[in-house]
């Protein structure tokens, strides 16, 4: 049993009374010993309860379920909110019309009154997330500096919703408002560098294009440490000693040198902040060279 499967029973305890408004819900040890999952997938399940708003800690007491206010009627952007959070807890294969109209406990032909069909709801719910990070309303000085922010802040949103690099495609864009707004903000940094307008297009291609291949393993890792409670370190511990065997049998002298004498961390951040550097350079170098 997966962390999502405990969630919907959960949840659907939560919405059929048995768990009432300040009741605790069970603890993490409970979810253990009922469900039969590992520790990390049992807190896990508690904090996507809590995401959801349908717990919270009270000090003192422990985590319990919250009253809930009157769902508004549906609509667009109710339907685009359960539709996130399905992608958002197990992944954007798992959207469908049906999956999303179950979340929203209505049927699934309700929803095509508001979105035509489940093409157009992945492209509204990109832009949707899109909004969440607004850039700043007034840019910082510097083309680089202005860069830098976009891009900073399209990682960070990728990083919140995994799915989201499996929905975007650089070959068959959305012109959704919001997504239009990072590419407006990028073409008016690389303007008036005494670039020509097809190289200020590439190059904004290239900087999306590295944010999007840097995010696309994001997904899949997510999904795998949720079915199975394996972090990305116990899984690369659990096959250290294969991984040495193969990396130690004298073909691969540079491979050993780095990965296994090299002091350093594999921290996504650390190594997109360095990408993003080296991609910059190369703009710069781009601009000095006319």
């Amino acid at each position: 049993m997966g962390y999502t499967d405990v969630v919907a029973v959960l949840r659907g305890r939560i919405a059929a009374g048995e768990l009432a408004p300040g009741d605790r819900i069970p603890s993490t040890r409970r979810i253990v010993a009922e469900f039969g999952v590992a520790m990390a997938t049992a807190s896990k399940v508690i904090a996507e309860l809590r995401r959801e708003g349908l717990v919270r800690v009270q000090p003192g007491v422990g985590t319990i379920v919250v009253g809930r206010e009157p769902e508004p009627e549906l609509g667009r952007g109710r339907i685009l909110r359960a539709a996130i959070r399905v992608a958002d807890a197990e992944g954007v294969d798992a959207v469908t019309m049906r999956r999303v109209a179950s979340e929203l406990g209505t049927a699934a032909m309700s929803l095509y009154r508001h979105v035509p069909g489940k093409d157009d709801l992945l492209l509204l719910m990109r832009d949707a997330v899109f909004g969440e990070f607004p850039l700043p309303a007034v840019p910082p000085a510097g083309w680089r500096r202005q860069l830098e922010v976009s891009m900073r802040t399209l990682w960070a949103l990728y990083r919140r919703h995994p799915w989201l690099a499996r929905t975007t495609s650089l070959t068959r864009p959305y012109a959704g408002p919001n997504q239009l707004e990072y590419s407006e903000w990028n073409l008016r940094a690389l303007t008036g560098l005494g670039l020509d307008e097809p190289t200020v297009l590439r190059l904004h291609l290239a900087l999306f294009g590295y944010v999007h291949g840097s995010a696309a393993s994001l997904e899949s890792e997510s999904r795998a440490e949720a079915d199975t409670g394996v972090t990305f370190w116990q899984w690369v511990e659990a096959r250290e000693s294969q991984t040495r065997s193969v990396l130690e049998s004298g073909r691969f002298p540079h491979s050993v040198r780095v990965f296994l004498h090299a002091d350093v961390a594999f921290d996504l951040d650390e190594i997109f902040e360095t990408g993003l550097a080296a991609v910059l350079d190369g703009v710069r170098a781009r601009i000095t060279s006319g």
